[in-house]
């Protein structure tokens, strides 16, 4: 039998985005989330358990390049758990390639732990379904649990894997929505941010905020209603953004073309196209328009000088053809 497989994943965009967790080792959110995931950016994995050795021998490549430190040790704690659960002590070898650049503000942890959860899962040969899988990538990225279910998908708190899982929410917005990325290059370390916002004063009254801003995003998303599902994104991005500047370290991942943007998103608003602007940890941002807009939207942004990708949504994780493995 062979213990070998590839899957493939999309990142995701916040909408009612999650900082801070519980439990940093779990990786439990202390609430709920609901994201879309973006397409075609994706990354895929290929992952092959070797029986003859064990843990010692584990190899990690991403973008053919070895990982060690704290990344390297985020991709253990997946691999760990599905070596628990598959109950062996195989070694792993594990090559990952993502199709844009990561650390941006562009979520390349979500698409990268969901596809590298799926793929190790799968050539384990162990039966789960998408929100179990979810259970697994979750311990890499809370956010990945989302970009295994795909789509627009919900991530519950809780204290288990029972509760703490993804579930797939179906809208018809869907078809509609195009994203026209901004790309502000930037480095930034979403891992540092979630600490950050936890410890700023304002976090208590944003985890007070999120359960409403949830059923009303689960509402907006049901009744497909555009305008009110990304105006809450809209805000959602300027509550966790208040929450990581005042923190302790006051850290703004802003860039002037960044604010630019913004400015750039609320002129076309007032014009009367349908366009919102979102941003996760990053400088980076997310433009949600509709297809009879793209075109304006982009032009808009490329007077500022900055260079865009036009995206959809993305489906869920899904195991590849072994002819598109990585090696």
């Amino acid at each position: 039998m062979s213990m070998k497989a590839t899957a493939r994943a999309h990142p995701i965009q916040g909408l009612v985005k999650y900082h801070g967790m519980r439990d940093p080792e779990l990786r439990l959110p202390y609430h709920d989330s609901i994201s879309v995931c973006t397409a075609p950016t994706n990354t895929t994995t290929t992952v092959e358990w070797l029986p003859e050795s064990g843990p010692a021998d584990d190899v990690y490549l991403i973008d053919g390049e070895e990982v060690d430190g704290r990344a390297a040790e985020r991709i253990a704690m997946v691999v760990d758990h599905v070596r628990e659960l598959a109950e062996f002590d195989h070694a792993v070898r594990f090559e990952s390639e993502n199709s844009f650049p990561s650390n941006i503000g562009f979520g390349s942890s979500s698409s990268g732990f969901a596809a590298a959860a799926l793929a190790l899962v799968e050539a384990a040969g162990l039966n789960m379904s998408l929100p179990e899988v979810s259970t697994v990538a979750r311990r890499g990225s809370s956010s990945a649990a989302r970009a295994v279910t795909g789509a627009f998908s919900h991530l519950y708190a809780g204290l288990n894997d029972e509760d703490c899982r993804s579930y797939r929410l179906d809208s018809e917005l869907e078809d509609d929505l195009k994203i026209v990325a901004a790309h502000v290059p930037s480095y930034k370390e979403t891992e540092a941010a979630h600490k950050e916002a936890a410890e700023s004063h304002m976090f208590q009254s944003r985890v007070a905020h999120i359960p409403d801003q949830i059923v009303e995003m689960r509402d907006a998303l049901r009744e497909a209603s555009f305008e009110r599902v990304f105006e809450l994104a809209e805000h959602d991005s300027l509550s966790l953004t208040a929450a990581t500047m005042t923190g302790p370290s006051g850290w703004v991942y802003w860039q002037p073309e960044t604010i630019a943007v913004f400015n750039a998103v609320r002129e076309l608003r007032e014009e009367g196209v349908d366009v919102y602007f979102s941003t996760d940890t990053g400088a980076s941002v997310y433009v949600n328009t509709r297809e009879e807009y793209v075109d304006e939207v982009e032009s808009r942004i490329a007077e500022i000088g900055i260079e865009t990708d036009v995206w959809e949504v993305g489906g869920p994780a899904h195991v590849l053809d072994e002819s598109e493995a990585l090696f």
